[in-house]
């Protein structure tokens, strides 16, 4: 039997339900065609966000590494500026040797020299106390001072440290409690071993000048520091003197200074004598050789104009007139002190510059210059290699200043380039500056 209406089974079998293929050539149906196209897109915008995330975790390491290279940098800076500079310049330093006696050591020569006292002089710390100075140059200073002192411990090995004066800035005018800070400061900024002696002059910065010291102030620093007045290590006599108190004008602590001074020659005197003469007593004799004389103030000279070398006065200073009981000695008191004590040797400080000057009888004085920052560009110190016979001296020179200030601008300089360089600043205008040079040359 025939199928009836056969066009409309055709129509029923291409209309009818909903298939899930298409013939070739047929094109995809809306929902079809939405995931089609959204399964690429999908893709470039998973694979955009890794990229980003992979540039940002790229740029937080580069970064990351530029921050530890330059905090490294920094520490390295830190580092050479406050502390190993300090090695660097002192290790150059080196002991003064003595001429060896002619015929030392042979078959009926004199015998050999005896064993040489090594001894460090500084002068004019200026601890700064509780009222002068901002509390930052305090602590500079203080450090450099430190790091200078305990460097020249290691490196030196020295047996003695003598400052002469001016160990403290306002000891003429601190209370007791700022005296005690002070003190306390002072000992840890130059603390020693035990086998290290270090003993010290008063300088009109500790206890006063003459018009303000009293019995309290000089107690009160004798009381830190020996107030032994002669003091003898291997056969070498050191005079340390409170120069301070030789105003010459009879006051009660000048007179009982002169008197002490007067009584120190009177032994010195007995002990050059090869036999006891009367007078003498029964009192332990010094060793005979000719003393070294250790103060703060200088002894009289008009100025520094005959003063040389790189840590002399400025050359405006060089031709000032010194005061005398001021800047220096009087005359009178410095010709007593040459004629009590006929010293061979005279170290002194105050003027915060170096000075060598030529008394009578060919006494050598040494001024001392300062050993702190505050005062100097160019701290020093003097090394002495020291017999009872004979002595030689050398001079340290500390950090200089400007220096140290130099690096830390080239330093800072350097470290600015390094970072402005990723930013593409520096470049810009090197490769401005290439193109106007090369227009400049075809022209």
């Amino acid at each position: 039997m025939k199928e009836a209406h056969p066009e409309r089974k055709a129509e029923v079998q291409v209309h009818s339900g909903d298939s899930d293929t298409t013939t070739p050539g047929q094109k995809p149906g809306f929902l079809e065609e939405s995931v089609w196209l959204s399964a690429p897109l999908g893709r470039d915008m998973a694979s955009s966000w890794l990229g980003a995330r992979r540039q940002s975790l790229h740029l937080l390491k580069t970064r990351g590494f530029l921050l530890l290279k330059l905090s490294a940098a920094v520490l390295a800076v830190l580092l050479f500026c406050e502390f190993l500079i300090y090695y660097l310049v002192i290790f150059r330093c080196s002991w003064p040797e003595l001429k060896t006696p002619e015929g030392a050591g042979t078959p009926g020569a004199p015998k050999a020299p005896e064993p040489v006292l090594r001894a460090m002089f500084l002068a004019d710390t200026h601890l700064l106390g509780a009222i002068r100075g901002h509390w930052l140059d305090k602590l500079r200073r203080e450090w450099q001072m430190e790091r200078a002192f305990q460097t020249a411990l290691w490196l030196l090995q020295p047996e003695v440290v003598f400052i002469l004066g001016d160990i403290f800035d306002e000891g003429k005018w601190s209370s007791p409690e700022a005296w005690a800070d002070d003190v306390g400061r002072f000992w840890r900024v130059f603390r020693h071993p035990p086998h290290v002696q270090l003993r010290a002059v008063a300088g009109n910065h500790d206890i006063g000048f003459h018009y303000q010291m009293d019995t309290y102030r000089i107690k009160r620093f004798e009381k830190v520091f020996n107030p032994e007045r002669l003091f003898s290590w291997k056969g070498i006599n050191f005079v340390m003197i409170n120069s301070v108190a030789l105003e010459g004008d009879g006051c009660d602590i000048c007179s009982r200074a002169e008197a002490e001074l007067l009584e120190i020659s009177h032994w010195l005197n007995c002990s050059r004598e090869e036999h006891r003469p009367r007078g003498c007593g029964d009192r332990q004799w010094l060793p005979a050789s000719a003393p070294i004389l250790l103060q703060h103030f200088p002894l009289y000279r008009k100025n520094d104009a005959n003063c040389s070398g790189e840590d002399a006065a400025p050359p405006d200073e060089k031709y000032t007139p010194f005061k005398e009981r001021y800047d220096v000695l009087s005359w009178e008191v410095s010709r007593k002190l040459l004629w009590w004590l006929r010293p061979r040797l005279i170290l002194s400080g105050h003027t915060h510059s170096a000075c060598e000057v030529q008394h009578r009888a060919g006494v050598l004085e040494v001024s001392v210059p300062s050993f702190s920052w505050r005062n100097r560009n160019n701290p020093s110190f003097i090394m002495g290699s020291i017999t009872p016979m004979d002595y030689a001296l050398a001079k340290c020179y500390l950090p200089c200043e400007d220096m140290v200030l130099t690096t830390y601008c080239v330093a800072a300089g350097c470290l600015m380039l390094i970072m402005l360089i990723p930013t593409r600043l520096v470049s810009v205008p090197f490769h401005f500056g290439q193109r106007v040079l090369r227009k400049f040359k075809t022209m």
